[in-house]
């Protein structure tokens, strides 16, 4: 079994690099499955379901570009004492975030089935790119070595 490499080697520091970009990652993939996803949408269930899924799709991508952004926020006031950021306004953008998704998806609700069934498919998107990233970081891990 081979030891682990020494730590001023660049092998950690690059599996850190290449770890930490995985929230970027996803919310490229998220952007490029939304826009890969709204013609087929379109064609196979109209335009209000396209239109459903596209606003659910931007939706989600602020909804998990907030979360991350929350995340750090969080960890960050956790572990630097000296932040500037209120803990108290970390959790009210957390409830923030749901509660707005809820209103528009009230709003979709109530105007047409068809969008509502759009935007809730959208709504799934963050699925989709969680396991494209995780599938990338699997095959990087076997092929890079990580």
């Amino acid at each position: 079994m081979d030891p682990d490499p020494p730590q001023g080697s660049g092998v950690n520091s690059a599996a850190e690099h290449f770890y930490s970009d995985a929230i970027r990652r996803i919310l490229r993939i998220l952007a490029v499955l939304a826009v890969a996803l709204i013609a087929p949408v379109w064609l196979a269930f109209g335009w209000a379901s396209a239109l459903g899924f596209a606003v659910g799709a931007a939706a989600s991508w602020l909804n998990f570009h907030s979360l991350a952004r929350g995340v750090q926020s969080l960890s960050d006031r956790i572990v630097n004492a000296h932040s500037h950021e209120r803990g108290s306004m970390v959790v009210a953008r957390f409830l923030l975030r749901y509660l707005l998704v809820g209103i528009v998806a009230y709003a979709i609700f109530k105007g047409s089935f068809y969008a509502f069934r759009g935007f809730l498919a959208g709504l799934c998107l963050p699925v989709a790119a969680i396991l494209s990233e995780a599938a990338y970081e699997a095959y990087a891990a076997f092929h890079r070595g990580y």
